[in-house]
C-alpha cells in the first residue's frame, strides 16, 4: 500500500487543514442513504437497515472468499446494535460508491492512531472521498475485520443503537439513559415500556449518527466470540451459491482465449478457415496479445482454438529466464547499492571487527495463485451499456476496470454481484485481465459471452509472488547471541511493508536493505505477500544462528524475544502445545518459528519424519495465534488451517519457473499442492492480549 498511503496522507492531511473542508457528514451522503428507504425497510446508517418486521440487514462491502467477513462482520455490528442474531441477514453490498471501504484506507495508512473527536468527522470524510476517487471496495490485506469491522461496523452498529433508544425515549418522554437496548427491541425498565426495532426504525432514521458512539465492553459481548456458523455455508453445501463460473445468460454464448506465451508478447494472425466447418463455431475474434473463439458451448470452443493456426510474435522478452534472473540478482546483491530501510547501531564496524562472520543467502522462486475456480467473467454489451458477471475481490474496482476497456463511462456500466472462488490477490483490479479480456470480447459480439479461462491460460498468465533473493550476515558474540545483523534483498515489485522484514528480538547491531530492480515478469499481491518470504528468510536464518551457537533452536530464540514479553508468550505457548523437548521417534524431528504479519503475532511448531528412504512427511502442526481478540472463533481456526496449507503446499512444491520468457509450469502436475492424503494434523490455539484486533485470512501463511 506503499503509494497508496502517500496519497492518503497527502488527501487527509488537506482536510484536516481546511483545504479540502468539503462538508460534514456522519455517514457519507445522508439523503442518498434515506432515499434507499422504504416503508419496509428503513435504512438507520450505511451498513444497516431495519425493517418493519425487526429484521436487521447489514450490508458488507466485502467480498466473500472463504474468510467468513459476511459472517463475522454482521456479528460485530449486531453485537453494537444489541440485535437478536436470529433476526440479522446479510447482503452484499453493490457496487456504488456510497459503498466505498474508506475504514480500510484508513487503517493501512493510520494504523491504530487515536483520532481526537474533534477530528473525527473530517478524518472519517477525507478517507471516504479517497475510497471514492479509487472506486475501493477492496477485500484483501487481511483488513475486514479489523479496519471495516473495527471502525466501519462496530460503530455503525452502535450509533444505529444510539438513535433507536433516543426515538424511544422521545416517544415516551424520558431521558436517553433511562433505556436501554437488548435482543432488537428498545426498553424503558422503570416503566415496564419496550418497542421493538422495527417500531422505531422510521423515527430513528431522522437523527444523524454519532461518530463517536460508546463502544460495548469486550466482557459484556453476547455474539462475538462466539462460533457463529457461517452465513455461506448452507447455500454452497446445497450448490444455491452462484459463483462466476455458473452464470447463465440467454442467448450466451461461450469464450476459449489463447494467449500470447510470451510475457507483453501479441498474436500475429490466425486461420480461422481451419476451423470454420466445426460445429456450434460462431466467430474468431482477436484482443490485445489473444486470439479467441466463441462457440455455442464451452467444449466446442476450446476444442476448436486448441486446433486454430496462430502466427505469434516473440516480443522483447524471449530470452528471459529464472536462471538468468537469480544470476542477475546476485550480481546486483554485490555492487552494494541498495537501500537501507532499517540502520540500528553500528553494523558494518561491528562486522568488521568481529571473530567470525556468519552468512546463508536464501531464495524463493515465482508462485501463482491457483485458485480453485478459474478466472472467468460474463460480459454484456447492448444499447450503449455494459453489464459484466464476475467474482472479485473489488466489486467497484472491477466495474471501473470494465469501463476502462470498454471507453465508457462509469455509469453505464454495471457488475454484477457473483461469488469468488478463491482470491489471494489474484481477483483484484490490478490483476484482472480476464475482466478486460471479457470486456473487449463482448464489445464485438452482439450478444452476451462467457471467457472462461483454462488452467493452462491462469497458470501461464497471473500476476505471479515475486521471486527474490536475501543474503545474511551476523556475528555471534562469546554467549552465542547475535550482536550484528544485516540482511540485503531484492525488490521487484509488491514490497510495500518493507517492515516485513525487520526482526523482533534483541540485536544491537542491524541493517535492513534492499535492492530495487524490474523483471518482465507480471508480478502481484499474494496471500500474505512480503510476509511469505522474508519469515521463511529471517527464521531459517535465527535457526542457522541457534546451530553455530550450539543453542536449542526454542530457547534461543526465547531469550531474543525478552524485550518483547508478548511474542515470547506465543511462542512459548506453542512450544508447550507440539511437546518441544519430549523424545521423538527416530527419523522424526521439531521445528519452531514465529512472525508478526497484518497485527497479528504466530508462532508456529512443526513435527515431521523422514523415513529410511529419505520421504519427508510433515505429521503435525501446531498454530499459536494472538490476534487480540478473535471474533468467530470456528472461522478463524479455519483460516489459519487454509493459511497453514497455503504455507506448506509454498514449501514443499510451488515453483514457477521461466524459459524463453514463457512459464513452464502448466496444471496441478507440474504444480503440485498438498493434499488431503498428505495433509498433515493441524491444531490452533488462540491467544487473547487485549492489543488491536489483528488480521486473520494471511497470518497462518508466513
Amino acid at each position: 500500500m506503499g503509494k497508496l498511503t502517500r496519497r492518503a496522507f497527502l488527501i487527509s492531511g488537506g482536510v484536516l487543514g481546511g483545504g479540502l473542508m468539503l462538508g460534514y457528514i456522519a455517514t457519507p451522503n445522508r439523503l442518498a442513504i434515506r432515499a434507499k428507504s422504504s416503508a419496509e425497510n428503513i435504512w438507520v446508517t450505511t451498513w444497516v437497515s431495519i425493517g418493519a418486521d425487526n429484521t436487521v440487514t447489514v450490508l458488507v462491502p466485502h467480498a466473500e472468499m472463504g474468510q467468513g467477513v459476511h459472517t463475522a462482520l454482521p456479528m460485530m455490528l449486531a453485537e453494537e446494535l444489541e440485535a437478536d442474531w436470529s433476526l440479522v441477514r446479510m447482503e452484499q453490498a453493490p457496487a456504488e460508491d456510497l459503498y466505498v471501504v474508506g475504514d480500510l484506507i484508513q487503517g493501512f495508512v493510520a494504523g491504530d492512531i487515536e483520532v481526537p473527536k474533534a477530528l473525527r468527522r473530517h478524518v472519517d470524510y477525507a478517507f471516504f472521498k479517497l475510497a471514492d476517487v479509487m472506486n475501493m471496495q477492496l477485500t484483501g490485506g487481511s483488513a475486514s475485520v479489523r479496519f471495516t469491522g473495527q471502525w466501519g461496523m462496530r460503530r455503525a452498529g452502535a450509533a444505529a443503537k444510539e438513535m433507536l433508544i433516543k426515538a424511544a425515549a422521545q416517544n415516551w418522554n424520558v431521558s436517553t439513559t433511562e433505556c436501554e437496548a437488548k435482543l432488537s427491541r428498545v426498553y424503558h425498565p422503570s416503566s415496564g415500556r419496550s418497542a421493538p426495532f422495527g417500531e422505531l426504525a422510521e423515527q430513528a432514521s431522522q437523527f444523524t449518527p454519532s461518530l463517536t458512539p460508546k463502544l460495548k465492553n469486550k466482557k459484556d459481548y453476547s455474539i462475538c466470540g462466539k462460533s457463529i456458523p457461517r452465513w455461506d455455508t448452507p447455500a454452497k453445501v446445497t450448490g444455491e451459491m452462484v459463483f462466476g463460473i455458473d452464470v447463465t445468460l440467454p442467448d450466451m454464448k461461450y469464450a476459449a482465449i489463447r494467449h500470447a506465451p510470451v510475457f507483453d508478447s501479441d498474436v500475429l494472425s490466425y486461420d480461422a478457415n481451419a476451423i470454420k466447418n466445426q460445429k456450434g463455431i460462431d466467430r474468431v475474434v482477436k484482443i490485445p496479445g489473444a486470439v479467441v473463439v466463441i462457440a455455442d458451448n464451452y467444449w466446442r470452443a476450446q476444442t476448436a482454438i486448441s486446433k486454430l493456426p496462430v502466427t505469434l510474435s516473440d516480443g522483447e522478452n524471449s530470452d528471459f529466464s529464472s536462471d538468468g534472473m537469480f544470476k542477475e540478482f546476485n550480481r546486483l546483491l554485490s555492487e552494494g547499492k541498495e537501500q537501507v530501510d532499517l540502520e540500528q547501531g553500528k553494523t558494518r564496524d561491528n562486522l568488521d571487527n568481529a571473530n567470525e562472520v556468519i552468512q546463508s543467502e536464501y531464495r524463493v522462486p515465482f508462485l501463482a495463485h491457483a485458485t480453485m475456480e478459474p478466472m472467468n467473467c460474463t460480459a454484456k454489451y447492448q444499447n450503449g451499456h455494459l453489464d459484466i458477471w464476475t467474482g472479485t475481490q473489488d466489486l467497484l474496482g472491477a466495474r471501473a476496470l470494465a469501463a476502462e476497456a470498454a471507453d465508457l463511462d462509469m455509469a453505464k456500466v454495471t457488475a454484477h454481484v457473483v461469488q469468488l472462488g478463491g482470491g489471494f490477490g489474484r481477483r483484484l483490479p490490478m490483476t484482472a485481465n480476464y475482466i478486460e479480456d471479457a470486456v473487449r470480447i463482448a464489445m464485438q459480439v452482439p450478444y452476451p459471452v462467457k471467457l472462461i479461462w483454462t488452467r493452462e491460460e491462469d497458470m501461464q498468465h497471473d500476476f505471479y509472488r515475486p521471486a527474490t533473493l536475501s543474503r545474511f550476515k551476523a556475528a555471534l558474540d562469546k554467549d552465542g547471541n547475535p550482536r550484528v545483523w544485516m540482511n540485503t534483498y531484492i525488490d521487484i515489485g509488491f514490497n510495500d511493508d518493507v517492515a516485513a522484514a525487520f526482526v523482533p528480538y534483541a540485536i544491537p547491531h542491524q541493517q535492513v536493505s534492499r535492492v530495487e530492480h524490474e523483471v518482465p515478469v507480471p508480478v502481484s499481491y499474494w496471500r500474505s505477500v512480503e510476509h511469505s518470504y522474508q519469515g521463511f528468510f529471517i527464521e531459517s536464518f535465527i535457526d542457522e544462528l541457534a546451530h553455530k551457537a550450539g543453542r536449542d533452536p526454542f530457547a534461543y530464540r526465547r531469550d531474543l524475544l525478552r524485550e518483547v514479553p508478548r511474542f515470547r508468550e506465543v511462542l512459548e505457548l506453542a512450544a508447550e502445545k507440539l511437546g518441544w523437548g519430549r523424545e521423538l521417534p527416530r527419523g522424526w524431528g521439531h521445528g519452531i518459528a514465529i512472525k508478526e504479519s497484518f497485527g497479528s503475532i504466530v508462532a508456529q511448531g512443526a513435527e515431521i519424519s523422514i523415513s529410511a528412504d529419505g520421504t519427508l512427511k510433515v505429521q503435525r502442526i501446531v498454530a499459536v495465534v494472538d490476534s487480540g481478540e478473535v471474533v468467530n472463533p470456528d472461522i478463524a481456526r479455519a483460516q489459519v488451517e487454509g493459511g497453514i496449507i497455503f504455507g506448506l503446499t509454498a514449501t514443499l512444491y510451488g515453483r514457477i519457473t521461466v524459459e524463453q520468457g514463457r512459464v513452464v509450469q502448466s496444471n496441478f502436475p507440474n504444480y503440485d499442492m498438498v493434499r488431503l492424503a498428505s495433509a498433515p494434523q493441524i491444531e490452533v490455539h488462540f491467544k487473547a492480549s487485549g492489543a488491536p484486533i489483528g488480521g486473520m485470512g494471511e497470518v497462518g501463511v508466513p
